[in-house]
């Protein structure tokens, strides 16, 4: 058997996870899905946010999104939608298969911060760390 690439994990996430831009996401925001940042905090920092988005780091995820793990993120539930990003929608990809093998029902990858920021969705600038 061939090893498999990460090119081959993103196309296998790409084939089940939907593909959505920011007027999609902001729609089903508006009906409860959960917008779901999984930069790292170093990320976060240095370009913002999307506003009213939650924040796990792709390590993390697994754990946060198992109601049986002492690590659970109540905002993670298997009958809420669940939006992902990241920088370049390749983590949202992959993040997103997880959430859909873990049981998730209704997940969606709306790629990269940027397109959410270039689809007009407002941001959270980044903190000034000052002098």
């Amino acid at each position: 058997m061939m090893p498999v690439t990460s090119k081959d994990l993103v196309e296998a996430a790409n084939a089940v996870v939907p593909r959505i831009d920011t007027a999609a996401a902001q729609e089903k925001i508006a009906q409860g899905a959960l917008l779901l940042d999984i930069r790292d905090s170093t990320e976060l920092e240095r370009t913002g946010r999307a506003e009213g988005s939650h924040h796990i780091p792709r390590g993390m995820l697994e754990f946060r999104a198992d109601p049986a793990s002492p690590y659970h993120d109540p905002q993670l539930r298997p009958d809420r939608a669940v939006i992902l990003h990241c920088a370049s929608g390749g983590r949202a990809a992959l993040a997103g298969k997880l959430l859909k093998d873990m049981g998730y029902a209704e997940v969606y990858n709306l790629g990269g911060f940027r397109d959410w920021k270039e689809g007009g969705g407002p941001v959270q600038e980044p903190v000034d760390p000052g002098m």
